[in-house]
Formats: structure tokens, C-alpha cells, sequence
């Protein structure tokens, strides 16, 4: 008999990529996953992966049997939100995607007041900085900055108006001085965060005479954007941040503002791959966060 959990692990693994990548997700050890995976493969009586000592990826029954696995799971989760919603609650499975400054410094402690108020949600969290794909992914709803390229994406606006903010700390400033226009950075150590595979090293501003956008460069670059504005408080250089990464910091002190109401619009939204996602779990999220989002946006 074929275990639903058996199931799970294996559409684990096939978006991890590992056995020990899913064991992470799962809370798990990658001798659990791999054990389910092969109980599974008896039951199905076939090979779901291609395993070699360096990689592992889906066969051909693996590639066809994926969908059907991962129609199973959303079927399930299905039925426990219908039975919830009849009682006027939002239950089972909320799978997010967020990126990792604004996940784990702004919005972890918000997930945590919001699942006190729903506890019958179960938080299925991903942090990266690595735009994941809401079409093949099992991900109810991903947390994204700036306007979409994916035009078949359903985006519910957070905070539409939010802009990115050029900063650094006291002690850089006193160092290397204050740039006052975006050709100033030039002679500065800008500090750049990696988006997928690309460097944002082009940095726009929103200038009085129009748009004007400035190479960067620095001795320091990162694939995690919370690594950048953390080295940007240390005094390692300057930072081009989301206002609602930096709000904290500005507000301590920690960063200074360099060029204010300059910095290029980088709306924040609620994105799903469509509007069957909009379940009454993602809609509670997305006023909860609203809320909570205008305050900073307001300070």
C-alpha cells in the first residue's frame, strides 16, 4: 500500500534535488527520505531516480509519475481546507517562497502571530534568494520585489509604493566620505547581492532629470541579500536595499539614508501562479501582511 508520506518525500526530493536537501525540508535525515523513496519504488515497482556517487535526478517513470504525486498531495490538502472553510476556519498546508533578508529579519516573527491566529495552518517555508519557479514548484504563494516578467502570474500588491534606499553606516561615511549623486559611487565600495544567477551591479535612481542608472563595483558580493546588508552595518561599504530591509537599521541609526525619495520603486507582492491559489489561507495572508507591511511603509 502506497504511504501518503512516502509521496510527499518523494515530490521533496525531486524539488530539492537530494536526498539530504529534502531531509532538510522535511526535518529529517537523508536515510529516512531515501528509504521512503525506495519503499515507494517497490510499490510502484519501478525506478522514480536516476542515482549515480555524484547526482541523482528523475527517470522517465519518475518525470510521469511526478504530476500524478503532486495532484495526490494538492487533493488531500483540498479536502482538509473545504472542511475547514465549512467551519469558517483556514487549515492545512501554506507553502511560501520569500527572499531571505526580508524572511528572516521582517516577516518570521509575523509568521509565527499569524499561525497563533490560524493554528490548524501548516507553514511550509522556503528562504532564498533564488526566484523560484511557481509553475513547476508546489508553492501556494512566493514574496517578490520589483514589477514581473512573468505577465501569467497573479500578483497582489503589499506595499506598491515601496522603494529601494542607499545607505550605509556612520562609520563608512566617516571613513571614505558621503557620495551625493549616483555618479559619486563610483569612487565607493558598493556592496552587491547575486539574484539568481545575475549580479545587481546596475543600480537605478530616480532623479529629478529621469531615471539614471550607475555600474557599480566592490570588493564583496553575495547570493544572500541579508549577507550585504549585514556587511553594510559593519562598515564594509554601501548598500542598495529595499526600505523595508533597511527600516530597522535607518531607524537605529545603524545606516544613514544617502540620497532620500531617490531611490528606484521596487513594489513588494503576493505572487501565485494562478488564481485557483487564492485560497482563503493566501487572502488572510495577504491582508495580514498588508497591515502589518503599512506601518513600516508609513514610517
Amino acid at each position: 500500500m502506497i504511504r501518503l508520506d512516502d509521496v510527499q518525500l518523494f515530490v521533496q526530493t525531486a524539488d530539492a534535488g537530494s536526498f539530504s536537501a529534502a531531509a532538510r525540508l522535511a526535518d529529517s535525515t537523508p536515510a529516512m527520505v531515501s528509504n521512503a523513496v525506495q519503499r515507494l519504488e517497490r510499490e510502484l515497482g519501478t525506478r522514480l531516480f536516476v542515482r549515480s556517487t555524484r547526482s541523482m535526478r528523475l527517470s522517465d517513470d519518475g518525470e510521469r509519475y511526478l504530476p500524478h504525486a503532486r495532484a495526490m498531495l494538492d487533493a488531500l490538502a483540498g479536502g482538509s481546507r473545504t472542511l475547514a472553510e465549512s467551519r469558517g476556519e483556514i487549515a492545512g498546508p501554506l507553502r511560501l517562497s520569500v527572499p531571505s533578508d526580508l524572511g528572516r529579519n521582517v516577516l518570521l516573527p509575523w509568521f509565527d502571530a499569524f499561525q497563533a491566529e490560524h493554528p490548524a495552518i501548516c507553514l511550509q517555508l522556503r528562504i532564498s534568494d533564488r526566484s523560484a519557479d511557481l509553475h513547476r514548484h508546489p508553492i501556494d504563494a512566493a514574496i517578490r520585489y520589483g514589477t514581473l516578467d512573468d505577465s501569467g502570474l497573479v500578483a497582489q500588491p503589499l506595499v506598491p509604493d515601496n522603494r529601494r534606499v542607499l545607505c550605509a553606516s556612520p562609520d563608512y561615511l566617516a571613513k571614505h566620505g558621503t557620495p551625493t549623486h549616483p555618479d559619486d559611487l563610483g569612487e565607493h565600495n558598493c556592496l552587491c547581492f547575486v539574484w539568481g544567477d545575475i549580479v545587481y551591479d546596475r543600480w537605478t535612481f530616480d532623479l529629478r532629470g529621469g531615471p539614471r542608472t550607475v555600474k557599480v563595483s566592490g570588493d564583496r558580493i553575495s547570493d544572500d541579500a541579508e549577507v550585504t546588508r549585514r556587511w553594510g552595518v559593519a562598515g564594509k561599504g554601501i548598500v542598495y536595499k529595499s526600505m523595508i530591509d533597511v527600516a530597522d537599521d535607518l531607524a537605529a541609526g545603524r545606516l544613514v539614508d544617502l540620497l532620500p525619495d531617490q531611490g528606484e520603486r521596487s513594489p513588494l507582492n503576493l505572487v501565485s501562479a494562478h488564481r485557483s491559489q487564492l485560497t482563503p489561507a493566501v487572502q488572510r495572508l495577504r491582508d495580514f501582511l498588508r497591515q502589518r507591511l503599512s506601518a513600516i511603509a508609513a514610517s
